[in-house]
């Protein structure tokens, strides 16, 4: 990257603190930018950016905020003890602050916080202006992006190499552990997608929108806790992370907060310890849902199974594969807690019954098979074998990247319904049973129901133009639904199947004798798109262009009328 003068360098500085004052916008090089680590950062100095813009407090020590260090709801939630996020200077040398826009700066990838249809109009305001015509184009070719991902795209007219363009999620404080981790999942996309491209310096600016009710605060600490956790493993690989500000209470709010995730010395690290919050997530930045852990408790009075001491309790989250690998490094079945300790058995006894649950599955005449239904033999799983088998699958799933079912948009995250439950959207008609390889499906569909099923939420299945694909059977439905597990079952709220056949309506009949009619008996037949939005609203849902044609045609498009344009469909003013 070139070099720029002193001069040159102020006045980049003040373009880009001040965009768009008296038209100029000034490409900033990486040279241009203090890093985190930088001696002057810690001092309060006019050379520093916050300085040269006048609009805010000095770039100084994280002894002059109050906030972290004084004040409000966060103070002392952390509590003292072994830091969570230690000194680490390799780290800090990658990380930057800048007051202006990310594509103003001369990185390998910008981003960009848009929504699902990566739209000129909800993105950042002001990119697709200074990348061009040439981004909008490309970005219509990309088929939109769900919450919570990323897609990557040429910068054009930009100092960039590359844009990757991101949807934040929508915030409701029901809702929070959900949008925090979505959220968290946005940043984490973008840097796994920098370095799958072999780039290695990113600008990235707040990505959340007003619209979206995300609050400023809270968003900050899931950026700046995932950035950092991110580096953790792959520092080898990043050599920038600019962290973008465009408002002054922005800048305020990472001044204060990056001290507690890039602690520059012992006595940030020590202060850090006492301010951070009780919650920083997992080893990705993640929230840990309680819900999820195994309870590690001491050994009983008077067991002797070692010499050492019995461990204090712990929290250890189920995700943790390396449970399986430090089994053998003591006897852990005598530590776990008896209701865990009911799904551990010896390995030749449980072969043993796997085989004889075979051999009785297999007595007499499988009419369900013959009938085409699959194979639905087998006893049911108990409580203890369901929670296992949901682990395991689990623990695979949180490893896979299964980006080619993503695309398929099979299975993907709604809104939220009218009673205020999260939604869930199958196609019917996206599910190619020659294109799919059903194992890897299976953990996508785990992966992706995971923080669904913890709270009630519903299903919306569109079965528009699906009559004549070749649906799995319901073998293949009963085993998935085991692997979801029982809380799935009894948070599940409604499936409202839109445009139901005559075959489909026996199906699902075929599922309440065989499978579960607990399940099964929940679905609500849906024939028209009109009569859905009772349930859940139009804003709530991406709808697939072709279920609109498909109502026009089954219903004639009867007291409906759809806007080309936005896909909105109206109630047809009577007389």
């Amino acid at each position: 990257m070139q070099h720029r003068s002193p001069t040159a360098a102020s006045a980049s500085s003040v373009a880009a603190l001040a965009p768009g004052v008296g038209g100029v916008e000034l490409t900033v090089t990486l040279d241009q930018v203090p890093r985190w680590s930088d001696p002057d950062q810690r001092l309060s100095s006019s050379s520093s950016p916050t300085a040269a813009a006048g609009s805010e407090t000095p770039a100084s020590s994280f002894l002059s905020f109050a906030d972290p260090l004084i004040g409000d709801g966060a103070a002392g939630a952390g509590g003292r003890g072994a830091s969570r996020f230690p000194v680490d200077h390799e780290i800090n040398s990658k990380i930057c602050l800048w007051r202006g826009h990310p594509w103003n700066v001369e990185v390998d990838a910008v981003v960009n916080s848009t929504n699902e249809n990566l739209d000129e109009a909800h993105s950042s305001q002001g990119l697709h202006a200074a990348a061009g015509p040439g981004l909008a184009e490309e970005c219509a070719t990309l088929g939109g992006c769900r919450t919570g991902m990323a897609k990557m795209t040429n910068a054009y007219d930009l100092p960039a190499r590359k844009v990757i363009h991101t949807v934040g999620p929508k915030y409701a404080v029901k809702y929070h552990t959900a949008a925090e981790n979505a959220l968290s999942h946005c940043y984490r996309s973008c840097l796994e997608l920098l370095i799958e491209n072999g780039l290695e310096s990113i600008a990235i600016g707040c990505i959340y929108t007003e619209a979206k009710n995300y609050p400023r605060e809270p968003a900050a600490h899931v950026a700046i806790r995932t950035v950092r956790r991110f580096l953790e493993k792959q520092k080898g690989k990043i050599s920038a992370v600019v962290f973008c500000t465009t408002t002054s209470s922005d800048t305020e709010i990472y001044k204060r907060l990056l001290p507690l995730y890039f602690p520059r010395d012992k006595k940030e690290e020590e202060i850090a310890s006492v301010k951070l919050p009780a919650d920083v997530g997992d080893e990705n930045g993640e929230t840990i849902i309680d819900e999820r852990k195994i309870r590690i408790k001491p050994l009983p009075a008077g067991a002797a199974i070692s010499k050492c001491a019995a461990p204090a309790p712990v929290d250890i989250p189920l995700s943790d594969s390396g449970l399986a690998r430090r089994g053998n490094s003591f006897k852990l079945d005598s530590y776990l807690d008896p209701t865990f300790m009911s799904i551990i058995k010896d390995p030749d006894l449980q072969r043993k019954e796997q085989w004889e649950k075979s051999v009785q599955a297999n007595k007499g005449f499988n009419w369900a098979k013959l009938l085409g239904y699959g194979d639905l033999g087998g006893p049911p799983l108990s409580a203890a074998e369901e929670y296992s088998l949901h682990s395991r699958y689990l623990v695979k799933a949180n490893s896979l990247n299964p980006s080619e079912i993503a695309e398929m948009k099979i299975i993907y995250r709604g809104g939220v319904g009218s009673e205020g439950r999260p939604v869930m959207v199958v196609v019917g008609a996206h599910f190619l049973l020659r294109c799919l390889d059903l194992e890897r499906f299976i953990l996508y569909v785990v992966k992706e129901f995971e923080p669904l099923i913890q709270k009630p939420y519903s299903i919306v299945y569109f079965h528009s133009a699906a009559s004549l694909q070749v649906q799995p059977d319901l073998g293949f439905m009963k085993r998935l639904q085991q692997i979801l597990g029982r809380k799935h079952q009894h948070n599940l709220h409604a499936i409202y199947v839109l445009h139901p056949t005559l075959g489909l309506r026996t199906a699902i009949l075929a599922l309440q004798l065989f499978v579960d009619r607990e399940v099964w008996k929940k679905v609500v037949y849906v024939d028209r798109l009109v009569q859905l939005f009772r349930y859940v609203p139009r804003e709530q849902l991406t709808i697939p262009d072709f279920v609109f044609q498909h109502d026009l045609e089954v219903n004639g498009g009867k007291g409906i009328i759809v806007d080309p344009r936005t896909k909105h469909v109206y109630q047809r003013p009577s007389g």
